[in-house]
């Protein structure tokens, strides 16, 4: 192995192992894989997380900042960023502060892109998640759960919303927990459809405390329970979407684009 490259994967991070191993690792190892000539340097976005797997496991995270740096101090002078997050919001933009501190010190750059960042993006997952979700019959729905973000130029979910209605598949349905569209939009096409079955699945990287809590949770508020009391059956499938090899190979896909564009953080000037 080259000690002159390296790969730094970025992720928001989770507090929870198992789901941690299934998603973040497991895109993780697919670009050790990919990348087998560079240097692997795992970091976390989420302060508030990093400290919590210090208190609890004694582990130490490293923040964009810290792998930049220990990447520079190791002598890799070429890099490759891969963030594993869903869209250039706010965490995306730690990596892009972190980077703009640091990029001098590195001969060449590349990061790839979030994976949902144009209206082609949003078509290409939405037809992995059709061909993932493939057995949902007419009669049943198809609901994901997003995050969602308020400074997003894009309306990322509710596009999702017309391009799976435009790909013939109107029983698919995209709320976010923290934004629009919300809960409301998903409980009014339930009761439009009136489905014999509601599969509630996570639009997250990982399966972790939004899944868990706000959509497959016991108190009232939750996805789950929320849909169950307009009398229709809920399954909920805790899989975050880096379980599946259709949407971890979008990551790859975006990684191997962005070697065209260098020192230009994948087309975004600093």
């Amino acid at each position: 192995m080259s000690e002159k490259k390296a790969l730094i994967v970025i992720s928001f991070g989770t507090s929870y192992k198992d789901t941690c191993e299934k998603t973040i690792g497991a895109i993780e190892k697919d670009f050790q894989e990919a990348f087998a000539d560079r240097k692997f340097y795992r970091a976390w976005t989420s302060g508030f997380i990093r400290k919590k797997i210090k208190e609890r496991d004694g582990e130490e995270i490293l923040s964009p900042q810290e792998a930049l740096e220990l990447a520079a101090k190791d002598g890799c002078t070429d890099l490759l960023i891969q963030p594993t997050h869903l869209l250039a919001g706010e965490e995306f933009g730690k990596i892009l502060s972190a980077l703009e501190e640091q990029m001098k010190v590195f001969d060449s750059v590349h990061i790839s892109r979030p994976l949902l960042e144009t209206e082609e993006d949003i078509k290409e997952m939405a037809g992995k998640l059709a061909e993932i979700f493939k057995d949902i019959k007419d009669d049943e729905m198809a609901v994901f759960m997003g995050h969602g973000s308020d400074s997003l130029k894009l309306p990322v979910y509710n596009l999702f919303n017309d391009v799976f209605k435009a790909q013939g598949h109107e029983n698919f349905c995209v709320g976010t927990v923290e934004f629009e569209p919300g809960i409301e939009l998903v409980i009014e096409k339930v009761k439009e459809r009136k489905p014999k079955k509601v599969y509630l699945s996570p639009m997250l990287v990982v399966a972790g405390d939004h899944a868990n809590n706000d959509m497959a949770g016991d108190e009232p508020d939750s996805w789950k329970n929320q849909i169950s009391t307009l009398g229709t059956e809920v399954e909920c499938i805790l899989k975050g979407l880096g379980e599946y090899p259709e949407i971890r190979g979008m990551y790859l896909e975006r990684a191997k684009g962005c070697f065209g564009e260098i020192n230009s953080l994948s087309g975004r000037t600093l």
